[in-house]
Order: structure tokens, then sequence, then C-alpha cells
């Protein structure tokens, strides 16, 4: 087997994959006028409001000069607001303000709609979601 293959590669369905399924949420995330990388953000304070811009980064594996226009843009919006540390200029932290916490109501359904879309059940979503996680670990303990 020619490893050179197009078909032979690991890395053209998971990149082919990335954008089919961000593809996905495009139309789900415009009636909420968000952007994917936006929403993983709420996501992500949803979780655990009071991040600081480098625990969002690390946990989002986005660096802070891709992070910090994206927040920016998120603070405009009204979603969250950004503040410096006071005992650490460097650090920044991050808060949901009600407008980025009320979003979470009107995001509930997203999930689903996107599991329709994708025609899977819900064990067939844990595992590849599973698999994906596995190989995601294994690839950034290497980094």
């Amino acid at each position: 087997m020619n490893k050179l293959l197009l078909d032979s590669q690991l890395c053209f369905p998971l990149y082919a994959l990335s954008r089919q399924v961000t593809a996905q949420y495009r139309p789900l995330l415009e009636k909420l006028d968000l952007t994917y990388p936006q929403y993983l953000v709420l996501l992500l304070l949803w979780e655990s409001d009071n991040r600081t811009v480098g625990e969002i980064g690390e946990r989002l594996l986005l660096d802070s000069g891709t992070l910090t226009p994206l927040l920016k843009r998120m603070e405009q919006k009204g979603l969250l607001t950004r503040q410096r540390n006071p005992a650490d200029e460097r650090q920044v932290t991050i808060q949901l303000t009600e407008s980025g916490r009320g979003m979470q109501a009107q995001a509930m359904d997203i999930p689903t709609q996107l599991q329709e879309s994708l025609k899977l059940d819900n064990q067939q979503i844990v595992n590849l979601r599973d698999q994906l996680q596995t190989i995601l670990q294994q690839l950034t303990k290497t980094v």
C-alpha cells in the first residue's frame, strides 16, 4: 500500500471532518450571532465562570494571539468582561455577563440538533468522542 496516497492518511479525514462538523454548527450558531470559537469559550465558561485567559487558552488549545481578539469581540457583544488582576497585571480574568449566562438557555438544543444532523445515536457519539479525546490527549502530551 502506498503510504503517500490521500486515502492512506489519517490527517485528511480528521481535517475534513473538523471542517464539516464546524459547517454543521454554523447555521445553529448564526441564530445566536456566535462563531464556533466563541461557542467553545461560552461552553467552557458555562462549566466554570471566572477563568483566566491562560486557563481558557490551555483548555481550548488556543494561543493568546488567537484568543485575545476573540475575547475582545465577545466583550463588545456584551457576553463577558475582561479584567486585569491587580496583583498580577499580566493575568486577565474572564467572567460572563448576565447576557452571556442567559445565552446558555438559548444554546441548550444545539448538541441535539447537531447529533440529528450527523444521524448518529447517543452511543455512536460517545464512542467517537472518546476515541477522538484519546487521540487528542496522546498528541497534546507530546507537544
